[in-house]
């Protein structure tokens, strides 16, 4: 997994040994589902016997990204297997080698040929045949928003196929004054740095109490700082490589554009040595809500940080975005946690925390 995405493989921080423990997790979780799907006896009106029957979908087919290969092969892989379907899945272009890996697995324990098919290849030559294909009953797609709209459109041109969307995202963390402030920036940098900033709830925008602010950005800068960019095999890394130049070059323009339109940089905004596509941990700000890292989706390690003086205001620019994926709140105060978490408009909502995954919650975006 270090070798094809090139994140850290082994750490005392986020590394690819993370990873296999959630997809390990994961497997476990949904063989535990294969057996207790059940259907419901419904009274009806009369004489009649009325009943549902779970019946497994069909063939699925499934498209995954590169920024966490295996775990996101796991996600798509566990419920459509336990309930009886059979897969055609193809891989990210930047990343094969991690589920080609897992194919070698799936013969050795004696899986039914057929049952579970793997194609390394690119989008409009491989994703496109599979999101068209007649015989394709469902689709799941983990993505970009562009992408997703293509496949929307595949999907009704084709059999009006069932769709399962997961796309981008540009998710808040909203810092009250009364917040933990160590708390406060640990959930704020591993919401952002984790996986070097190529995850799709990354909270890239970080919303922090005026009366807070100054103290929020000096601690985020100082810990960005010491978050230590290396090689994907030293164990003294903490931070890899963006996955390739397109990303690299990518999240380098972004950070010019953020220096360009006044926002300040506080930590990082370099290319960090000078070989691979290391980027430094890079933390802004002064920045408001119409500059270009504030809107649109960076994934990279770029943390915008954001001021705001009423809690209100803050939702509603929280909420301004064109994307709901995930959002986060920090504050000592449960009640007005729980308040804010029912007016934000994001599907999974971290509160004094980020990034905390468990196979039992759902995941998934309002828009």
């Amino acid at each position: 997994e270090a070798l094809d995405n090139g994140k850290p493989w082994k750490n005392g921080a986020y590394s690819a040994q993370i990873d296999l423990h959630l997809v390990i997790q994961c497997y476990r979780y949904y063989a535990g589902w294969a057996d207790k799907l059940q259907g419901k006896h419904i009274p009806v009106d009369g004489e009649m016997m009325c009943y549902t029957r779970h019946e497994p979908v069909g063939v699925v087919g499934q498209i995954i990204p590169w920024n966490f290969p295996l775990l996101m092969q796991a996600w798509k892989l566990g419920p459509a297997l336990a309930t009886g379907c059979t897969v055609v899945m193809k891989t990210s272009e930047k990343t094969p080698l991690s589920a080609l890996a897992i194919c070698r697995l799936v013969q050795e324990v004696g899986y039914p040929k057929g049952v579970l098919n793997i194609v390394s290849g690119f989008g409009p030559t491989a994703g496109s045949p599979i999101a068209l294909h007649m015989d394709v009953d469902k689709i799941a797609f983990t993505g970009s928003s562009p992408v997703g709209h293509k496949i929307m459109e595949m999907a009704a041109q084709s059999n009006l196929k069932r769709v399962s969307l997961e796309l981008g995202g540009k998710s808040p963390l909203i810092v009250l004054p009364d917040a933990d402030l160590d708390q406060a920036v640990s959930a704020a940098h591993i919401g952002l740095f984790l996986n070097m900033g190529q995850c799709c709830c990354a909270s890239s925008r970080v919303f922090v109490h005026d009366e807070i602010y100054d103290k929020f950005v000096a601690a985020a800068a100082a810990k960005a700082k010491e978050w230590k960019a290396g090689p994907q095999f030293e164990e003294s890394s903490l931070h890899g490589a963006q996955v390739d130049k397109i990303q690299f070059d990518k999240v380098m323009g972004y950070i010019e554009k953020g220096k360009s339109e006044g926002a300040k940089c506080v930590a990082g905004g370099e290319r960090h040595g000078s070989k691979g596509f290391f980027v430094q941990p890079t933390v802004f700000s002064e920045v408001t809500d119409e500059m270009t890292i504030a809107k649109e989706e960076i994934f990279g390690p770029v943390s915008s940080i954001i001021r705001f003086t009423d809690v209100k205001d803050a939702i509603r620019r929280a909420n301004n975005s064109k994307y709901g994926l995930a959002a986060g709140i920090c504050t000592r105060d449960i009640g007005t946690a729980v308040k804010m978490a029912g007016e934000l408009q994001a599907g999974t909502i971290w509160i004094n925390c980020y990034n905390n995954f468990d196979m039992a919650a759902p995941f998934g975006g309002f828009k």
